[in-house]
């Protein structure tokens, strides 16, 4: 067998106890006996994180960003380190590192920190000297102060080190056998993917799938990793995520992904006035609110109605930053609505196959499912619906494009 060098990633599930951090380590161990080199990068154990904020919020309401990022960083050491004595007792030779000992450098930002670049030098020794790093994911240094990638920060740990020593494979191990059609928790009938188009993958993550951090996806599509999805509680082949090209086959629909906490602002009466969705749009940004769907209605000659959601849990805060802005852009009204969800279905097949929407809104009717707002891209459409209908909506969609439909070659495809 040929000698490859392959980047594994352990989230907070694979090594969440002793017994799962033993069996990490006989896995290791297992792809290092085939001959390989092997790096790794590890979460916080189990719901360390969580645990982590939920202590710094019994101290202090609002706790300083440096300080957090200093306290959370502390969770993937424990399991690094732990892991790092497991090899070692098991005769493999190991060394757990911080991200800043790794060479991982971030933009100054606490909390929500990009990769800047990644210094190999500390990485390409110890596999010259036949160690496995065992590397804290989540985490790197800027200007010698500890920051945080923000969550999911692990997977793009993964991808950036793979991409930095130009490693043959990034695996990323979860709890779960691969990605899935839908989540089988909501679609017992869900089907697991043998390989899904970083494009593909990233429209899924964004959309609420939970199995990759869409800036992971980003940057394995950038520099062409080769990345595998897969259990670290079994051994069955996982999901490979590839650029298009590499594809067998493809269905006109690959997923569906859902999003609950989903809440919507209308803005009633707009004045057709150059910098007036410029100045909404401006402000919420500006205060942290994350819009996603946005739909403009014409009303008339003289005003539009805009309506967008946002999360859950910013509706209040984005309806008193648009309240503020009444005097000065003079809309009549807002209006709000919660709770509601988002519902998407996910292929690149879509591009070459019309009529993809209405078979969607057939179904969801037929489903007896309300439509709200529609967005679509070319490879999605998403709609948001009532949030109690969420799973009834995924199920009929999945029905309608998953069971009823047979993988399409990719010759047939365009």
């Amino acid at each position: 067998m040929e000698k490859v060098l392959v980047v594994q990633k352990y989230g907070g599930t694979s090594v969440g106890s002793t017994e799962r951090i033993r069996a990490v380590a006989d896995r290791i161990a297992r792809t290092r006996a085939e001959g390989h080199d092997v790096v790794v990068v590890v979460s916080a154990m189990g719901h360390t994180t969580d645990e982590l904020v939920d202590l710094a919020g019994a101290i202090v309401d609002r706790p300083d960003s440096r300080e957090m990022d200093q306290l959370l960083a502390t969770g993937e050491q424990v399991s690094a380190a732990l892991l790092a004595m497991r090899l070692i007792s098991l005769g493999v030779p190991a060394k757990s590192l911080t991200g800043w000992q790794a060479g991982i450098a971030t933009e100054p930002v606490h909390g929500n920190a990009r990769v800047a670049r990644i210094d190999t030098a500390a990485l390409r020794a110890l596999l010259a000297q036949g160690v496995v790093p065992v590397v804290t994911g989540f985490q790197g240094i800027a200007d010698g102060e500890v920051t945080t990638l923000g969550r999911g920060g692990s997977d793009t740990s993964a991808v950036a080190i793979a991409a930095a020593l130009g490693a043959d494979l990034c695996e990323i191990y979860t709890d779960v056998e691969g990605v899935y059609t839908t989540d089988p928790r909501v679609v017992k009938t869900a089907q697991k993917l043998a390989a899904i188009s970083y494009d593909e993958m990233l429209e899924l993550a964004n959309l609420g799938a939970q199995v990759l951090h869409p800036r992971a996806v980003e940057n394995a599509k950038h520099f062409g990793v080769k990345l595998v999805v897969r259990s670290s509680f079994t051994e069955r082949d996982g999901t490979q995520v590839v650029a298009e090209n590499q594809l067998e086959g493809r269905r006109v629909v690959t997923g569906i992904a859902f999003e609950r906490q989903v809440a919507r602002i209308a803005v009633v009466g707009v004045p057709v006035e150059e910098h007036a969705l410029a100045a909404i749009f401006s402000a919420l940004a500006d205060r942290g609110v994350n819009v996603d769907v946005i739909v403009q209605s014409v009303v008339d000659e003289q005003a539009v109605d805009v309506s967008f959601t946002v999360h859950e849990s910013d509706l209040d805060k984005a309806e008193q930053i648009v309240a503020e802005l009444q005097p000065k852009i003079g809309f009549k009204r807002i209006e709000k609505e919660s709770p509601l969800a988002k519902v998407s279905i996910v292929g690149a097949g879509m591009i070459s196959n019309p009529g993809v929407a209405a078979q969607m809104f057939v179904a969801l009717r037929d489903a007896k499912v309300p439509i709200h707002m529609v967005t679509t891209s070319e490879i999605k459409v998403s709609c948001v619906i009532p949030a109690d209908l969420v799973e009834v909506a995924v199920q009929a969609l999945h029905r309608a494009f998953i069971e009823a439909e047979a993988v399409t070659p990719l010759t047939h495809a365009r």
